[in-house]
């Protein structure tokens, strides 16, 4: 191998991480002067060519630098030290996730219904302009807050959850600040009568609260708790936030099991047996504590909350048998759920690049897209029901009809007294509410076949028109009412054949909606059938989910994959590509390499932070501390400041051994927190320090992971993901180093275009 291709790559912007959200120029000038800097640091080691993918993501609403996460353990002296002094007290932290989880979920539904109820009392008689200004308002509200507070906030955050787990992060991700907005946003966006849900900002919520619990709270907010502070490495707070989302579709969802298994096919990427009962623990404890709110609540102690269970839509009283015709009418709605899936996608995929720009113009862009978007679903939700002819109550109800003060499947709007509307009750309900008209057993007559279309219409393109503004927005409940309405359409279409229940139908309409949108399977069979209560239904909602899922693969990639790739999170699928297989290891590696060796000169390490922005840097142990040069390990950048703040130098190039740990104690090299980690700018190192030798032996990773030149690049992709790696070192004995970018499809292909064909 020539000595011009052993290069590095700029990985990560460490040094600039908490410097908070930049906008596009200020990103430019940066990597502009990065690029300058990258210059040959030690010879022989020449520049070829240099990585030039992008390190900048969009998270939430706004353009941000990021960075990678290092799920690997370095295996160092300190480490040693650091691993034997923590007492992993796991059961605490896991067990304050799942309780906060809850307290969120329960706070978060009852302000929504409250608010939402109590407008619900005066929208006929105050008109439309009294409901669309209370709209209005929520929505401004919770637009000030994700502008100006937290961008990162908007959306559902699910893709930056699953962005996390695969090893990336950003600024204020998963900030106390974003957590704040996420709660109080979501219950001004729901409340405002948003096409949204609050489940899928559930999820973000859940390990927003594992995060902030993992790093022992947060000094800036005055949220410190020193017995929380176990999680000191991005693995252990890798299994904590993967909980902590587990704990947000558990609570959402009021599905435990589903929660579990959430986390495990959709957003972690990589699982082990002790993390899946740590879910399991996490999502009981939100189930008994949700539990004791719902019995407190059913003693009418809060107020329009009102009754329930931990079943939301009790479908279970319907019965469930099936024949041939049944099953004909399943496959019919599991191929036209794939394919309106697949195009609710596509579509979400052309909104969200439209909207990216309008939010580039700033905080009042962003503002004014929300109230429009909110004018808008004010007037469909106030304007469509007036198109549909009033329907005469049933005699043989056990509930009052039409419903007053009161969410109910049968609203009277402007209808007189023995009528009601059923498109208004659709409408003019909140989503969990409308979702459960929808799924009502034995309702067969009461929506009619216009209602459902334009129902189905209507919410089928808010939901796209919504999701990409900037609050926070969920995709769940858009999906689950278009889809049920869609089911129970099919169902009205069928009924002379069929002898399903239409609310049944409902039920198979959401799930072949959901297969075709996010392209899960089990987890979502097992969150409908734990939301209905009905496992008699399983065969249907597995043939459904199938069928769905597989005729929406043919077209486009799940909802969250492709969010994913439109926001430029630098995401590693688990099978690699097929050009991967025609190209070796030593093709992508990109410069300059900077390398150090065991015992540096303090100013070489100085120059080595001050001109570029890798995070990762190889030691090599040359003459007289080893025969020959040999790869020593890798030396991370915080390691370095925190051994170059402690001044542990000597004017002699010599071995400091045992000597590193009476001047460190076990957690200064510890993993820390968001803005908590020592930068450049306080480091005071004086003009003869800086001729003086620091050993780096001790802070080094001696087992790092290491392939050779000529290994394919698909095997060292699926490796770099399965172990959750940050750094990877292709030898002989140090060729280059290969980071996540490199295994981008921009950057490979950009270095071999022939593959673009």
């Amino acid at each position: 191998m020539d000595q011009e291709n052993i290069m590095n790559n700029s990985d990560d912007v460490h040094d600039i991480e908490n410097e908070g959200l930049w906008d596009g120029k200020e990103i430019k000038r940066y990597w502009s002067e990065v690029s300058d800097k990258n210059i040959t640091y030690k010879e022989p080691f020449l520049v070829k060519r240099t990585n030039t993918t992008s390190q900048i993501a969009i998270v939430g609403a706004n353009v941000c630098p990021i960075e990678s996460l290092d799920y690997d353990d370095p295996q160092s002296q300190i480490y040693a030290e650091i691993f034997w002094s923590l007492k992993l007290k796991v059961f605490k932290g896991f067990f304050m996730s799942g309780v906060g989880e809850s307290l969120f979920n329960f706070s978060c539904h009852f302000f929504i219904i409250t608010l939402t109820l109590k407008w619900f009392q005066c929208r006929y008689y105050k008109a439309f302009a009294a409901y669309a200004g209370c709209n209005v308002v929520l929505a401004a509200a919770a637009a000030v807050l994700c502008a100006f507070i937290a961008p990162a906030a908007a959306g559902s955050g699910i893709p930056e959850v699953k962005a996390y787990l695969n090893g990336v992060d950003a600024y204020s991700m998963l900030a106390p600040s974003t957590l704040f907005v996420k709660i109080f946003g979501s219950i001004l966006g729901v409340s405002a009568g948003f096409v949204v849900g609050k489940e899928g900002p559930m999820v973000h919520t859940g390990a927003c609260i594992a995060n902030l619990l993992g790093q022992g709270g947060s000094r800036k907010y005055h949220l410190t708790w020193t017995w929380l502070r176990y999680f000191k490495n991005d693995r252990d707070r890798r299994d904590m936030i993967t909980c902590g989302a587990a704990a947000g579709v558990a609570a959402a969802f009021r599905a435990p099991v589903g929660g579990v298994l959430f986390a495990l096919e959709e957003a972690a990427s990589w699982w082990r047996s002790a993390l899946l009962w740590r879910t399991f623990f996490t999502t009981a404890v939100v189930a008994m504590v949700l539990r004791a709110f719902i019995q407190y609540c059913s003693t009418g102690k809060c107020g329009l909350f009102g009754e329930g269970g931990l079943i939301m839509y009790d479908v279970s009283s319907a019965t469930s048998t099936y024949s041939g015709p049944d099953i004909l009418a399943v496959i019919f709605l599991g191929i036209i759920g794939g394919i309106l899936g697949s195009v609710y996608n596509y579509f979400v995929d052309k909104v969200l690049r439209t909207y990216s720009i309008i939010n580039e113009r700033g905080a009042v862009s962003k503002i004014l897209l929300v109230i429009a978007i909110s004018l808008l679903t004010s007037c469909c939700s106030f304007g469509l029901p007036w198109l549909v002819k009033c329907i005469s109550c049933p005699t043989d109800l056990t509930v009052s009809c039409p419903t007053v003060g009161e969410s109910g499947n049968y609203k009277g709007f402007q209808c007189p007294t023995g009528y009601y509307n059923d498109l208004a009750s659709l409408f003019l309900n909140t989503n969990d509410d409308a979702i459960r008209n929808l799924f009502s057993t034995s309702t067969k007559n009461e929506f009619h076949i216009s209602s459902l279309f334009i129902f189905f219409g209507a919410i089928y393109c808010l939901g796209i028109i919504t999701y990409g503004i900037a609050i926070p927005a969920g995709l769940f409940i858009p999906v689950i009412l278009a889809g049920a309405s869609y089911g129970r359409l099919v169902g009205r279409l069928f009924e002379s054949i069929s002898t399903l229940d239409m609310g049944l139908y409902a039920l198979l309409g959401a799930a072949s909606f959901l297969g075709g949108t996010m392209r899960m399977t089990v987890s979502l069979c097992v969150i409908l059938l734990e939301l209905t209560n009905d496992l008699l239904l399983l065969p249907l909602v597995m043939l459904v989910l199938l069928i769905s899922k597989t005729v929406a693969d043919n077209f486009n990639k799940g909802v969250y994959d492709q969010i994913l790739k439109i926001k430029g999170l630098p995401y590693l699928d688990a099978h690699a590509e097929p050009y991967m297989r025609h190209l070796v290891a030593r093709d992508v590696v990109s410069g300059p390499l900077i390398t150090f060796s065991g015992v540096e000169k303090v100013g070489n390490i100085l120059h080595a932070l001050q001109t570029t922005g890798h995070n990762g840097f190889p030691v090599i142990d040359e003459p007289p501390f080893s025969d020959a040069p040999e790869l020593c390990g890798v030396v991370l950048r915080s390691h370095l400041l925190v051994l170059l703040k402690g001044k542990n130098f000597s004017k002699d190039r010599v071995v400091s051994g045992d000597d590193v740990f009476q001047r460190f104690a076990a957690f200064d090299f510890a993993k820390a927190g968001s803005g908590k980690g020592i930068k450049l700018d306080d480091l005071d190192i004086e003009e003869e320090e800086m001729e003086m030798y620091v050993d780096l032996h001790p802070i080094t990773n001696a087992s790092p992971y290491t392939v050779v030149e000529t290994m394919s690049l698909a095997k060292a992709a699926i490796l770099f993901r399965q172990l959750g790696l940050r750094h990877m070192c292709v030898r002989p004995p140090i060729v280059g180093i290969l980071t996540r970018h490199d295994f981008m499809p921009e950057h490979i292909l950009g270095l071999n275009p022939q593959y673009n064909e």
